[in-house]
């Protein structure tokens, strides 16, 4: 880290520790294309895509932003900011085109290829094993509802481990088991589009199994990697001390993210989740449990908003996470509501409040064991239109991430063991459901062309990194 002198954020700028991780984040669906390449088979996002009505304008990843063609201009650009890590996953279709059986050589290799430029760059690769897409296979066999899906990402995990393992050392297994199981199984607002709330709580159980069996497994291999999951976490408000509004928050925090963090953390369930859930049937077993237990290395933790709810009659806020959402995800809480409070929003409609980024860091120290933890996702989705020369001017983008980086700074402060922050994203890319309508990247895209030209913010980060931090005091 560029030791700062003469400078007068220099004391604020410490208190990010040394050897902190600047990076950015990206998911192999979302900037690969090469959808039908080098033995890769098909995803539940590939078939997701080409369901009429479930993604905006019919978009898909075929091509997405060629990233499988272009890493290493890619790897150029991150070299070119800065950056000393780089999140990215890797496609299981692309590795085990049947979700199970034989390995294609072929899609290990581009990811080894890939590793292997991110380390002659000097920026330190983070895979993660899964990042929403399932192998079309598997999801016909079940999907993460079936428990024979936690094996088969296990064995998938060895394999990709076992080729790279001797050169990447942090290792992340589920990427936002909430939206994979919640959005997907039971909104179906995301792939594979499925409306069957018992079902969800089987594969959010599921996902949390097959991480604690991918480390078994990997840590077997190489005791001396790292391991840990990214959960996507919120602050979560009452919006009036009304005793439904109250009762509504603790639901909320309860599925959004105690749901995943005893199990991860404490080795149980919340019983109050349960009893929420019980028409359901869910019913984890003891043993289970324990595999989902393993000692962590370290918790990503995705942070972009809060939530402001209310268990009492009214109108709710509109969801973001689909233009075609009619179903609620929040199996057993179907009546709260989300309500806006009256933040400024980004262009997904997300209230921007950096302080909730604050609360959540303080509370997993406050309340669980210490582990290190990374904010492995951080950013904010603009409608953009670029200058007459391609740039784009991004200040609300430069706001949004020098605010939460300064919450950041706050927890550090207070005794956070937090060791590094990776931004959503690195590029332009495919947004999910809402296909190429929203923009979250430092690096813009034309998707025609599929050429790169940093943005302001690219230019911005650039500099936080170079001076260890942003420039002037701490908040609060």
């Amino acid at each position: 880290m560029t030791s700062l002198q003469d400078d007068t954020g220099a004391a604020e700028a410490a208190l990010f520790p040394a050897g902190f991780r600047w990076g950015a984040a990206t998911a192999a669906f979302q900037i690969e294309g090469a959808a039908a390449e080098g033995g890769r088979g098909p995803s539940i996002w590939d078939t997701f895509c080409r369901t009429p009505g479930k993604v905006l304008n019919g978009d898909t990843g075929d091509v997405a932003v060629d990233h499988y063609h272009r890493f290493r201009e890619d790897v150029a650009l991150m070299a070119d900011l800065g950056l000393t890590a780089y999140r990215f996953s890797i496609s299981w279709p692309r590795v085990r085109p049947d979700g199970a059986g034989a390995v294609n050589q072929e899609g290990l290799d581009f990811y080894r290829r890939l590793v292997d430029a991110l380390l002659e760059a000097g920026v330190e690769p983070w895979p993660t094993l899964y990042h929403w897409d399932l192998p079309q296979p598997l999801e016909d066999a079940g999907g993460w509802p079936e428990r024979e899906t936690a094996h088969r990402f296990a064995e998938y995990a060895a394999h990709v481990h076992g080729a790279l393992g001797d050169r990447v050392r942090n290792w992340m297994t589920v990427n936002e088991p909430w939206c994979g199981a919640f959005l997907g199984y039971a909104s179906g607002e995301h792939a594979p589009g499925r409306r069957e709330p018992s079902a969800s709580l089987l594969a959010a159980h599921h996902m949390l199994l097959g991480h604690g069996l991918a480390v078994e497994a990997m840590r077997a291999e190489r005791p001396g990697n790292r391991f840990g999951a990214a959960v996507n976490l919120y602050a979560v408000s009452a919006a009036t001390d009304h005793e439904a509004d109250v009762d509504a928050a603790r639901r909320i925090d309860g599925l959004q993210n105690r749901l995943f963090l005893d199990p991860l953390l404490l080795g149980r369930y919340p019983e109050d989740v349960l009893a929420d859930t019980a028409e359901h049937g869910f019913e984890p077993s003891e043993e289970d449990t324990r595999t989902i237990h393993q000692p962590l290395d370290q918790l990503g933790i995705n942070y972009y908003t809060r939530h402001t709810v209310a268990g009492t009659p009214g109108e709710a806020a509109q969801t973001a996470s689909s233009p075609f959402s009619t179903h609620s995800p929040w199996v057993g809480s179907e009546h709260v509501r989300f309500v806006p409070a009256g933040r400024p929003v980004t262009g997904m409609g997300w209230e921007i409040d950096e302080r909730g980024l604050h609360e959540v860091l303080t509370r997993l120290h406050r309340e669980y064991p210490a582990v290190p933890l990374y904010i492995t996702e951080n950013g904010a989705g603009y409608d953009e239109v670029p200058d007459g020369d391609g740039t784009v001017q991004d200040a609300g983008r430069i706001a949004y991430i020098d605010a939460h980086l300064r919450a950041c700074r706050d927890a550090i402060a207070e005794g956070v063991p937090l060791r590094g922050y990776f931004t959503w994203s690195l590029l332009d890319n495919f947004e999910w459901a809402w296909g190429y309508s929203k923009r979250f990247g430092l690096v813009h895209v034309d998707y025609a062309t599929q050429r790169r030209v940093p943005k302001a913010s690219a230019r911005w980060y650039a500099d936080v990194i170079r001076r260890g931090g942003p420039a002037g005091r701490a908040s609060g």
